[in-house]
């Protein structure tokens, strides 16, 4: 099965141009797979625009985020894996959603759920 957070990636963002907002992501620059422009990360963090009328070929798929912007005028190609972002929000209100940043080799995946019972 995949994952859920493609699909919150997309309904995000359709969500936030719907509202005539503009959809920014938060990415660990860290992550395997991410093509951004050097220089432009703080910290290994990156904030991008991702609305469709700042950049071209934006596609969110279950992998990845592919998509052109202009940096310093120049377009450039952007790749972003998909578990590499951290948070999508709308850059006016803030309104989003925030990402867990474990990947899932970071998930100790013999450890069994902790419930709570609740009265």
């Amino acid at each position: 099965m995949s994952g859920v957070i493609p699909y919150l990636i997309r309904a995000y963002c359709e969500w936030i141009e719907d509202s005539n907002l503009t959809p920014y992501l938060l990415v660990n620059t860290n992550s395997k797979g991410v093509v951004v422009p050097e220089g432009y990360d703080a910290n290994g963090k990156m904030v991008l625009n991702i609305s469709s009328s700042a950049t071209m070929n934006r596609e969110i798929s279950n992998e990845a985020i592919s998509l052109k912007a202009r940096f310093q005028g120049k377009s450039q190609k952007i790749v972003i894996p998909c578990d590499a972002v951290l948070s999508i929000y709308a850059q006016e209100n803030g309104e989003g959603m925030l990402f867990d940043s474990k990947t899932p080799s970071q998930d100790n995946g013999d450890k069994k759920p902790s419930l709570t019972i609740l009265d």
